[in-house]
């Protein structure tokens, strides 16, 4: 298989599944899907990586499935990164404009100026992400370069994750033979996937329910304004129905995902289903109620955790076009209807759009990330940060000093 310059890959590390979305850049600049591959996620929990050799197996028989869809050989992938150690916050930087118009350096700096905060030596930055320009008291400005002003002011949101998390992964994909073109916050992912430039003017909170983790992002005038990451997902719902009704955890994940419902006073009460049984027992038949009798509470805990964040945030008032779901717990029948009763805001389930190609296979929520990480990564196809057994700190550590000489000399 020949490798091809304009394809570029997502790869989307889950807790209960690692998934491989290869995109196209075409002609006309657009991004066709041309591939996917599934694998079961076996060395990760709660998002973060605990047994390096099974995700390697986990990322190679993912990658190999969706080389042979899209037939061509992949080198570089763009990671998604999630896990309860992923701590977002908004800072501000200022400094004065060098010749009374703002130039690219004058942009670094207070960029750099914003992010010069004190972070704990186990964490690092994994993003910085731009929210509004300041230029001499005139607020709301999204692209400065050119403008006039004596000083800048930079508002920025900045990701942090813990060193050794983010190390796993690109260790992990190293070893599987890849290189990491950029880590990738989930949630950022999935919000380049699903939420239209409308909603993040208007006001939108993206809450991506993953299998160990749920990933919230809130967007309002155009940018990011707060993430947030909850160590629950799809898994406590999962491990809910095992004990609840005395049934293995592969079947109750089998019984989840085929007649699992979010509103018990959805389901009819005739609905029977079959449960099969520990040790050697006989199946037995029950109500599909009691089953979202169980379902039910634990996804009213996520919202309700969810909302806590939103509160917290400072934000809940300026989302008015309201929550979009995504993940793979998002495709359950009444959580739409159930998380509109507690959030009290219009809810939709968030499905990739803008993108061609095999546009049926991805369209669901729980491609979202995969897709989000594809087009993320051709946005930012020139900046690949991480190669395989590259001496990275240093090489960055020399590309800092040529580019601050160069701005002095």
């Amino acid at each position: 298989m020949a490798k091809r310059d304009n394809i570029i890959v997502g790869l989307d590390i889950g807790t209960t599944k690692i998934c491989a979305v290869v995109g196209e850049i075409t002609e006309s600049g657009g991004l066709e899907i041309i591939g996917t591959g599934t694998s079961p996620s076996k060395g990760l929990r709660k998002g973060v990586v605990i047994n390096i050799e099974s995700t390697v197996q986990s990322i190679k028989g993912a990658v190999e499935e969706a080389e042979v869809m899209a037939g061509c050989e992949i080198d570089t992938v763009y990671a998604g990164i999630a896990g309860g150690h992923i701590k977002g916050f908004n800072s501000h930087g200022i400094v004065a404009v060098k010749d009374k118009e703002v130039k690219d350096g004058d942009i670094v700096r207070v960029i750099d100026a914003a992010k010069a905060v004190a972070i704990p030596l186990d964490r690092e930055v994994i993003h910085v992400l731009p929210q509004e320009y300041i230029i001499d008291d005139q607020d709301g400005i999204l692209e400065p370069l050119g403008m006039c002003g004596v000083r800048l002011e930079a508002k920025v949101h900045i990701v942090t994750a813990a060193v050794t998390s983010a190390q796993n992964i690109i260790k992990s994909a190293n070893r599987a033979g890849l290189n990491v073109g950029d880590i990738v916050l989930q949630q950022l992912a999935s919000s380049e996937a699903t939420l239209s430039s409308d909603e993040k003017e208007l006001g939108a909170v993206l809450v991506d329910i993953g299998g160990g983790t749920t990933d919230i992002a809130v967007f309002t005038e155009g940018t990011i304004k707060h993430t947030g990451v909850l160590s629950i997902g799809g898994n406590q719902i999962t491990g809910d129905i095992a004990v609840g009704l005395r049934t293995p955890s592969k079947e109750a994940e089998k019984i989840k995902i085929k007649y699992g419902c979010a509103m018990s006073s959805l389901i009819d009460r005739d609905d029977t289903i079959e449960v099969p049984s520990v040790g050697g027992r006989r199946s037995r038949v029950i109500s599909r109620q009691i089953l979202g009798e169980i379902i039910e509470p634990r996804i009213e805990e996520i919202f309700t955790l969810v909302n806590r964040e939103l509160v917290k945030s400072g934000y809940e008032g300026l989302v008015a076009s309201g929550v979009v779901l995504t993940g793979g717990s998002a495709q359950m029948d009444g959580i739409v209807e159930l998380a509109e009763q507690i959030f009290n805001l219009p809810v939709r389930r968030g499905k990739p759009v803008g993108i061609g190609g095999l546009v049926d296979i991805v369209n669901s929520p729980m491609h979202a990330t995969g897709v989000g990480l594809v087009l993320h990564g051709k946005k930012n196809a020139e900046n690949t940060r991480f190669r395989i057994g590259e001496k990275n700190i240093f090489n960055k550590a020399m590309k800092r000093m040529k580019d601050w000489l160069k701005e002095f000399f």
